[in-house]
């Protein structure tokens, strides 16, 4: 399995990739956005530093996403603000881990990654759900409204999946962390928040009220189609 690594600290990326190759992985390492953007062909997940020069990891992401190429991300950075990682997962980051950090837990945040992405891509075509005149294609990562089809990312997409799953009971912010990303407990809550703004716009007739992703005070959300 091939990973990119996009790190301008030579110690970092050397590191990294003598740790992930001893865990039997084949690995890229490029110093700039730019290298990383020419590189993504073939490779399995990308490690993303944010401060690179030129290029930031945020652009990367973002660029990734816009040109629909779904590789799981795995942003690092000393960037640990609740605002940063909000900033991160908007860009279209899987997931974010601030530096410094532990290899065990870097080892642990990236096959788990690994695994929630290969769970979500080997669902069948046909795995796809109705909602409030909606069609929701989990396999291939879509949301499909009469007039357009909006590419979800892999954390939007288990998102939505976990809330379908539970439908009718109020989810916590908590469970969605460590049930749906595997995150920790302390990751700020917000991204959550950000996350239920953007499926709200894809899935309401008004966002702003909405009837389908509803919130739950002092609990978290609830999916409800009627």
């Amino acid at each position: 399995m091939k990973i990119l690594i996009v790190e301008d600290e030579r110690h970092i990326a050397d590191g990294l990739k003598f740790n992930l190759e001893a865990e039997g992985f084949e690995i890229t390492a490029v110093e700039t956005g730019e290298e990383g953007l020419a590189n993504l062909e073939g490779h399995k997940a990308v490690v993303l530093d944010v401060m690179l020069p030129g290029m930031s990891g945020f652009d990367v992401a973002r660029q990734m996403r816009e040109a629909e190429n779904y590789t799981p991300i795995l942003m690092l950075t000393a960037l640990g603000r609740p605002e940063d990682v909000v900033h991160g997962f908007e860009a279209g980051a899987d997931d974010y881990l601030p530096k410094p950090f532990q290899l065990d837990v870097f080892l642990a945040r990236l096959k788990a990654l690994l695994r929630r992405s290969g769970w979500q891509r080997e669902k069948p075509t046909g795995d796809t759900v109705d909602v409030n005149g909606r069609t929701v294609d989990l396999a291939n990562l879509e949301l499909r409204t009469p007039t357009e089809t909006i590419h979800l990312t892999l954390m939007e997409c288990n998102l939505l999946k976990y809330l379908i799953d539970n439908e009718g009971r109020a989810v916590s912010r908590k469970e969605i962390l460590e049930d749906v990303w595997g995150l920790q407990e302390d990751t700020d809550t917000r991204a959550i928040d950000n996350f239920i703004v953007r499926l709200r716009r894809h899935l309401e007739d008004e966002p702003n009220n909405p009837q389908i992703l509803k919130t739950v005070r002092g609990v978290g959300y609830r999916f409800a189609r009627g």
